[in-house]
Formats: C-alpha cells, structure tokens, sequence
C-alpha cells in the first residue's frame, strides 16, 4: 500500500464517524398527514328536488398539484411544505367535500360522481385554484372556479361560471392553525359552491 493509500484508508472511517456524529445530532421530524375536507354546517333542504347531480373530479390549480400544505410568506414567496402535508391530493380532498355537501344540502335527489351510470340533470365541475395560508396577513385564503352544466344530448350546455373565494381567520402559525384556517376558508367556498348549485334545483 502506498503512503496516499494508507493516508486515505485511515481517513475514511474518521469522516464517516464525524458524519454519524453530525446526523445523530438532527432531530427526527415525522411527516403529518392533515384530513382537509371540512364537516358540512348547513340545514337540509325540507323539500329537496328530484334532480341528480354528477360531480366531475375538480382539476388542481398549479399550485396545487402535490400535497405539502402553502404557505405565502411576508416577501411574497411560496413555501411548501414537507413534514406537513394533506391526507389525500387538495383536488381530490375538494371533490369530494362539494359532493358531501351537496348531499347534505337535501336540495337533489341524488349527488353522485364520476363512473356513476345514473343519469343527471345537472353536471359540476371546475378547478380549485387557491388554497394556502397568509401569516403575515392573519389568514387563509380558498378558490375555486366552479361550472354548472346541464346534460345535452352528449355534451353539456354551461348554466353557470363562478369563481368563488373565502378566507378564514390565521390563529397561529403552528401547523394545526395553518390546517385550521385552510378548512375554515374550503367551508366558505363550500358553502358558496352550494348555494351557486341550488339556483337550479
């Protein structure tokens, strides 16, 4: 063996036991996965209508596309999270909260989603385009652009265009007031979408 050799073969084991030092030293930081869709509050219709709803899989804003929950700091710059993220993908977390409430609207018949062979008489669909938390503004902000269509033959004729926002308060800014706040926010869009929906029960 060569001097660099012998060198090099008696530094090795001391850099990794230096680098075993420096990683036992980092906290151990679980991921959470936060549940999104938030509980429907509103008082069922006495007379619902005989029409079905088909509820299409809203599309994800491009903001949206992964799970880790949004943070809009003070300098207008995104963070993302990666030990906090929702449960399921906002998209579809979203898609089926509007079909949840919907239901529990008592407005229709029947709300059903995308796959069902029954036949509707109206169809919902659009794109959640907002969904973060705002600290430095105390808030937390939801949108969704939503369309109502009504069956036609094999297409569909637009009734409705709407996009719909809310905020919703900011406790803290420790993970469960960031969830907290988003919920709060999706429930006024919810509850906007809802009322958008029943004009044409």
């Amino acid at each position: 063996m060569t001097p660099i050799s012998r060198r090099l073969a008696i530094a090795a084991p001391l850099a990794l036991a230096g680098c075993g030092t420096v990683l036992s030293e980092q906290p151990y930081r679980p991921r959470t996965d936060w549940p999104l869709a938030p509980a429907p509050d509103l008082h069922p219709a006495s007379r619902p209508s005989r029409k079905v709803v088909k509820v299409h899989g809203l599309d994800a804003g491009p903001a949206l596309t992964d799970r880790g929950l949004i943070t809009l700091e003070a300098d207008g710059s995104i963070h993302r999270g990666y030990y906090n993220r929702w449960a399921t993908a906002p998209a579809d977390a979203a898609t089926a909260a509007l079909m949840t409430w919907l239901q529990a609207s008592g407005d229709f018949a029947a709300v059903v989603g995308d796959g069902s062979s029954v036949t509707s008489d109206l169809t919902v669909g659009g794109t959640l385009d907002t969904l973060l938390a705002a600290p430095a503004r105390g808030e937390a902000r939801a949108a969704l652009t939503l369309v109502v269509a009504k069956p036609v033959g094999i297409g569909e004729r637009p009734l409705a265009q709407k996009r719909l926002t809310a905020t919703a308060p900011l406790a803290g800014a420790a993970p469960a007031d960031l969830v907290a706040a988003q919920r709060a926010a999706l429930a006024g869009v919810l509850r906007q979408a809802v009322a958008l929906v029943a004009r044409f029960r």
